[in-house]
C-alpha cells in the first residue's frame, strides 16, 4: 500500500513532479497505458487523477529503469498500488527466493536456469517495491538497505544450496541433509561490507568471502575439495551477476579473498587462517569487522569469524592501525583551506565528507579499541556510533551529526542509483539531471539540496580529519591512493597520471602486490604499516622522475629481492635524501638497479651515514677487504667473499659518482683501486691453495701484470680486466716439492688457470671479473703464463709496435718483489729504447685505420669507437710514449691514465692548443663514459636512454640538454682526430 495518507503522497509527487516536463509526463503515461492497461488496478489509476498516478508517472520519468521494469511486467505495479503492505509483499518475495532451489511437487530439482530466472524476477520486483517505498518515504534508508541485503543473502543462500545439491546429484558430494544441503557442509559463505552489515545499497554489488573445511566430510577425497569447491564460486558467480533476458541478481565480487591474485575462489580455512594470522592487513581487519555468515554452513561460518576475532579486534590498543587504514583513504582533503567542496560530480561514497569517511571514521576506532571491548564489535554503522558514545570514544553530538550524515549521503546513493540502475557514487554533472536528484530527495530545488548537502560533507570531513589531527603527518594533499581490494580505484588511477605515471593500472597493481605480503620484504605486519606510510611520499618522488613507471617497476624488483623491508621502509621514511637516492638509482641507472635487485646486500653499504664523506681510496678500500676476509676458512668461502665485496663496493663506487661526490677520473682510479686489491687476494688464495695440494716451486716467483685500462688506472663499472701472469723459478729444481709435485710448466700454468677461474668462475655470488688475457707474449697461442725472461726476450726482439703500445700502459700490480722489479726494468728498458719514428706513426696510423675498417662506430655516442674518440687519445698518448726516447724526452708513463700521459708528454712534444683539446676531451669522455657504463649495458642512445641517466650525462658534460652536448662532442672528436693525424706522422 503506497499511501499511508493521501496528503503525504501528495507532498511526494508535487516534489517528483516539479522538474518533470508535461511532454516526459505525457510519454510516460501513454507507456504505462500501453503497458499496463491489461491489469484493472493499473487501468483504475490511470484513469483517476490524484497523488497516486501523479507519483507513479513522476518516478517513471525520472527513473528509465523502474519504467522499464513495468514495460517488461505491469503486474508488479499492479502489485504495488494494491490496497495490500509492501512490506508483507517484499518479505514473501524473499521467502520465495530463498526457497527458489527446491525440488517441485515430483521431487526434481529445478535446473539451473530455472533457478537463476527466479532469482532475477524476484529481484526485479523487489528492486522495484523498495524503490516505490523509498521514494514514497514510506522506508527510510534503514528499511530500504536492510530488506535489499535480505534479498541478496537469500539469494546466495538459494545459489549455494542448489550448487551443493547439484554436486551431491553428481557424485563430487556427499550432503548430510539434501533437504538441507548446506547443513554441516563446510562450505562457509562471508557477506563483507554492506551485505555483511546490512547495509546494503539500490545497486550494489555483493563482496563475498568463500573458505571451506576439507575435513567436513562431504568430500569424499578431502584433497579433491580444491577443484571441487572454487568450480562451485565460478558457477555461483554466473548464476548471480550473468545478464540474462530476465536481467541479473547481484553484481559479485570475490575479490576480498586472501591474496585473490594468487589464490582460487575459495580457499580451506586452515589456510586462510594462516594467512590472516601472518599477512593480513589493516584493511581487511577493518574489511572482516562487518564480516557475517550469509550463505552455506552458518555455524561453521560462525565459529570462523570467531577464531578470526584475533586477527581482527587485537588485545591492545592497536594506534598503529591508525595510519594504515588512514591511508587507505588517503583522498581525504581535511586541511584547513583545501578548497570548496563541489556539489556536480561528487562522489558521495568516496569524496571528501562521502560515506566511506563516516565508514572509516567507526572502523578505525573499532580496531583500535574492539579488542579489549567486545560492545564496540559491531557490524552497522549507526549502531556502532551508539555504541562508541556509549564508550565515551565519541560524544552525543558528534554520534548524532554523522547518523544524520550517514543517512542523508545513503538516501542521495540511493536516488542516483535508482535513476538506471548503475553502481555508482557520482552526483550528475548537468543542472538538470542534478535537479532530478534534488527533487528526488524532496527539495523544492538545487540551490537548496546543494546547501544541505555540502553542509553534511564539511560536518562529515571536520569530524574525520578532528580524529587524525595527531597524525596529521600521514595527511597528504596528493589525491586519492587507495590500493585495496584487487580492482583498481578510479580517483586513484588519476591521482597517479597527475604525479607523473602514465601507466596507473600497473602502478596499482604492483602497490597492491606489496600490500599482499607476496615479497619477503612485506610479509611482517610492521613492514606493511611503514611502507603504507611511505606511499604517498614514494610515489610522488618517484612521479617527479622521468619515466617513472620504469623507476617504480625497478624499485618493485629490489624490494621483491630483500630478505626484510622493515629498516629500509622506515629509514627511506625518515631520510628523504637516502629515498631521493633510491628513486635516483631507478630512473637514471638500471644497471645499479639490477646489481641490487639481485644482490640486496650491496644496499647495506648505502646505510652507513659516512658513505659520501670518505673517499674510496686504496687504504680505505684495502682497509675493508682485510676485515670483510678475516672471516673466510677456507678457499671456497674466500671467493664468494670478495665477491661480496667487490660487488658492493664497485655498488658504492657507482653512488659516490652517480650523486656528485667523485668524478669520472676519480671514479676510474677506485674502480682500479678495488680491481688491485681484489686481484691480490684471489692471487694469495690461489697461491695457497696450490701450496697445500702441490708444495712449493724452488726459487718460484710470481708476479701479475695489468694490462689495458686496469695498468692506466682507467676500469669502469663493467670493465674487463686485461693481465699478464709472469713468473721465474730455480733452474736446478725439477718439481715442486708437495705431495702431488709438478713441473714448472704445469705448476704455473695451473696458478694461473686457477687465477683466471677465481676471478671470473660464475659462483652463487656471481663472477668478479672477465679476465682477458690475449695480450701475454704469442697472444692466445702461447702459454697462458710466460716465464720473466721469454717476456724480457719477446719484448725486445720481437713484439709488434702495437705490443710496445700495449706495454706503455702496463703496469705491475702483485707478486714477488723482487720479480716486479725484474718486469719493471724490462719494460722501462724496452720503453727507453730509439725507434724509427716514421715506422712508428706508420703502424699506429696503419692500426687505426684497420679499426676504423673493421670495428666501425656503432653512432655518435660510441666514444671509444668514434673518429677522434679515446682510442684517437690513447693511440697519441701511446705513440708519444714510443717515440719520446728518440726525440730526447725521458718521461716513463707506465702507470698513469691516458690523460696524465697526454699531459706530461703532450708538454714536451705537441703543440700548447692541442694538448688543451686533447685533455678537455678526455676528461669528457672519461665523465660520460664512466657514468654510462655505471647505469646502463650496451651502447647510450639518448632517445632510448633513461630520462635520469640523460639528465645526468648532460651534467657530466656541464651542457644544458643533450643536443649541445651532441654539439660539443662533436666539436670535441673532429678536433681529436685532426690533432690524431697531424702528431701521429713520420
Amino acid at each position: 500500500m503506497l499511501t499511508k495518507s493521501t496528503h503525504g503522497l501528495k507532498d511526494v509527487a508535487e516534489g517528483l513532479l516539479r522538474p518533470l516536463n508535461q511532454t516526459e509526463l505525457k510519454l510516460a503515461l501513454a507507456d504505462l497505458q500501453e503497458a499496463g492497461g491489461s491489469e484493472p488496478s493499473v487501468a483504475a489509476m490511470l484513469k483517476t487523477e490524484g497523488p497516486l498516478r501523479d507519483f507513479i508517472a513522476a518516478v517513471l520519468t525520472l527513473s528509465p529503469y523502474l519504467r522499464e521494469i513495468v514495460n517488461l511486467d505491469p503486474a508488479i505495479l499492479a502489485g504495488a498500488i494494491t490496497p495490500q503492505p509492501l512490506e508483507p509483499q517484499i518479505e514473501a518475495l524473499v521467502a520465495e527466493a530463498r526457497r527458489c532451489w527446491q525440488p517441485d511437487g515430483e521431487g526434481a530439482a529445478p535446473a539451473e536456469s530455472v533457478v537463476m530466472s527466479r532469482l532475477r524476477i524476484i529481484k526485479r520486483k523487489v528492486a522495484f517495491l523498495v524503490a516505490l517505498a523509498d521514494l514514497a518515504r514510506i522506508f527510510d534508508g534503514r528499511a530500504t538497505t536492510a530488506w535489499l541485503s535480505e534479498l541478496a543473502e537469500a539469494s546466495v543462500a538459494a545459489a549455494i544450496d542448489h550448487l551443493l545439491l547439484s554436486a551431491h546429484e553428481g557424485g563430487k558430494l556427499r550432503l548430510r541433509d539434501v533437504a538441507a544441503p548446506s547443513d554441516g557442509s563446510g562450505l562457509i559463505v562471508l557477506g563483507m561490507g554492506k551485505l555483511g552489515a546490512s547495509e546494503l545499497n539500490y545497486s550494489s554489488d555483493i563482496d563475498l568471502v568463500v573458505v571451506f573445511d576439507e575435513q567436513a566430510g562431504i568430500v569424499p577425497d578431502p584433497d579433491d575439495a580444491i577443484e571441487i569447491f572454487p568450480r562451485m564460486m565460478r558457477r555461483l558467480v554466473r548464476i548471480l551477476q550473468e545478464r540474462t533476458a530476465d536481467g541479473y541478481v547481484f553484481r559479485t565480487d570475490l575479490r576480498l579473498r586472501p591474496d585473490p591474485g594468487s589464490t582460487p575462489l575459495a580457499i580451506p580455512v586452515d589456510a586462510a587462517m594462516i594467512y590472516y594470522e601472518g599477512r593480513g592487513q589493516n584493511w581487511e581487519r577493518a574489511a572482516f569487522i562487518k564480516a557475517r555468515a550469509v550463505a552455506g554452513d552458518l555455524t561453521a561460518g560462525s565459529d570462523f569469524l570467531r577464531g578470526l576475532a584475533p586477527f581482527v579486534f587485537r588485545k591492545y590498543l592497536d594506534y598503529a592501525a591508525i595510519a594504515d587504514i588512514h591511508s587507505i583513504k588517503r583522498q581525504i582533503h581535511a586541511h584547513k583551506g583545501h578548497g570548496a567542496i563541489a556539489v556536480k560530480g561528487h562522489n558521495v561514497k568516496l569524496g571528501r565528507g562521502g560515506i566511506r569517511e563516516i565508514e572509516f571514521f567507526v572502523q578505525t576506532q573499532q580496531l583500535i579499541a574492539g579488542g579489549r571491548m567486545p560492545a564496540l564489535r559491531g557490524r552497522a554503522t549507526e549502531e556502532t556510533l551508539g555504541e562508541l558514545t556509549k564508550a565515551k570514544w565519541i560524544d552525543a553530538e558528534t554520534r548524532d551529526e554523522l547518523i544524520e550524515a550517514y543517512w542523508f549521503l545513503r538516501d542521495v546513493e540511493h536516488r542516483i542509483q535508482m535513476v538506471r540502475d548503475e553502481q555508482t557514487h557520482l552526483l550528475p554533472e548537468t543542472d538538470a539531471d542534478l535537479k532530478r536528484i534534488a527533487f528526488m530527495m524532496g527539495f523544492s530545488d538545487t540551490p537548496s539540496f546543494s546547501e544541505r548537502l555540502v553542509g553534511v560533507l564539511k560536518t562529515v570531513e571536520r569530524r574525520y580529519a578532528h580524529l587524525f589531527e595527531q597524525e596529521s603527518r600521514l595527511s597528504t594533499d596528493t589525491g586519492n591512493l587507495v590500493f585495496t581490494g584487487q580492482g583498481d580505484d578510479p580517483d586513484t588511477l588519476e591521482t597517479l597520471k597527475k604525479l607523473g605515471f602514465t601507466r596507473p593500472s600497473d602502478i596499482s597493481r604492483i602497490i597492491r602486490t606489496w600490500h599482499y605480503g607476496r615479497y619477503r620484504a612485506t610479509q611482517s605486519v610492521e613492514a606493511r604499516e611503514r611502507l603504507t606510510e611511505l606511499a604517498p611520499q614514494l610515489l610522488r618522488v618517484f612521479g617527479e622522475s622521468k619515466r617513472a613507471d620504469e623507476a617504480l617497476l625497478r624499485f618493485d624488483s629490489f624490494i621483491s629481492g630483500l630478505p626484510s623491508g622493515i629498516q629500509l621502509f622506515s629509514l627511506l621514511g625518515s631520510n628523504p635524501a637516502l629515498l631521493s637516492l633510491i628513486v635516483n638509482i631507478m630512473s637514471s641507472a638500471p644497471r645499479l638497479a639490477e646489481v641490487i635487485a639481485a644482490k640486496p646486500h650491496v644496499f647495506d653499504g648505502m646505510l652507513d651515514p659516512g658513505l659520501m664523506a670518505e673517499l674510496p681510496t686504496r687504504d680505505y678500500l684495502g682497509e675493508r677487504l682485510t676485515g670483510s676476509l678475516a672471516q673466510a676458512r677456507h678457499y671456497e668461502e674466500v671467493l664468494d667473499r670478495l665477491r661480496i665485496f667487490a660487488a658492493e663496493q664497485r655498488f658504492l663506487i657507482g653512488i659516490r659518482l652517480l650523486t656528485g661526490v667523485i668524478n669520472g677520473v676519480m671514479a676510474a682510479r677506485a674502480f682500479t683501486h678495488l680491481a688491485d686489491l681484489i686481484i691480490a687476494a684471489a692471487l694469495d688464495a690461489v697461491v695457497g691453495e696450490m701450496r697445500a695440494a702441490h708444495g712449493d716451486y724452488p726459487g718460484g716467483r710470481i708476479a701479475v701484470a695489468g694490462m689495458g685500462k686496469l695498468g692506466s688506472f682507467e676500469l669502469t663499472a663493467g670493465s674487463d680486466i686485461d693481465l699478464i701472469l709472469l713468473y721465474d723459478y730455480d733452474d736446478a729444481a725439477s718439481e715442486s716439492d708437495g705431495p702431488k709435485p709438478l713441473d714448472a710448466t704445469r705448476y704455473f700454468t695451473r696458478i694461473t688457470q686457477r687465477l683466471m677461474a677465481a676471478l671470473s668462475a660464475p659462483t652463487a655470488e656471481g663472477v668478479l671479473y672477465e679476465v682477458d688475457m690475449r695480450l701475454r707474449p704469442s697472444g692466445n697461442k702461447g702459454p697462458v703464463a710466460t716465464r720473466i725472461n721469454a717476456f724480457g726476450k719477446y719484448q725486445r726482439e720481437e713484439a709488434w709496435t702495437w705490443e710496445h703500445m700495449a706495454l706503455s700502459r702496463a703496469r705491475l700490480i702483485c707478486g714477488n718483489e723482487s720479480l716486479i722489479a725484474e718486469a719493471e726494468l724490462i719494460v722501462r728498458e724496452v720503453l727507453s729504447a730509439d725507434r724509427d719514428i716514421a715506422k712508428v706513426a706508420h703502424d699506429v696510423t696503419e692500426m687505426r685505420g684497420l679499426i676504423d675498417k673493421e670495428k666501425p662506430p656503432s653512432g655518435p655516442w660510441d666514444l671509444k669507437l668514434i673518429p677522434g674518440g679515446v682510442i684517437d687519445l690513447e693511440f697519441i698518448a701511446q705513440y708519444l710514449a714510443l717515440i719520446a726516447p728518440t726525440k730526447g724526452v725521458g718521461i716513463a708513463v707506465n702507470g698513469v691514465s691516458t690523460g696524465e700521459a697526454l699531459k706530461v708528454l703532450g708538454d714536451r712534444l705537441m703543440a700548447t692548443s692541442d694538448l688543451d683539446i686533447c685533455l678537455e676531451a678526455f676528461t669528457l669522455y672519461t665523465g660520460l663514459s664512466q657514468l654510462i657504463r655505471l647505469c646502463i649495458d650496451g651502447l647510450f642512445d639518448p632517445k632510448e636512454a633513461p630520462a635520469g641517466l640523460v639528465e645526468l650525462v648532460c651534467r657530466a658534460g656541464d651542457c644544458p640538454d643533450i643536443r649541445t652536448l651532441e654539439a660539443e662532442m662533436k666539436r670535441l672528436s673532429k678536433a681529436v682526430r685532426k690533432i690524431f693525424l697531424t702528431v701521429v706522422k713520420a
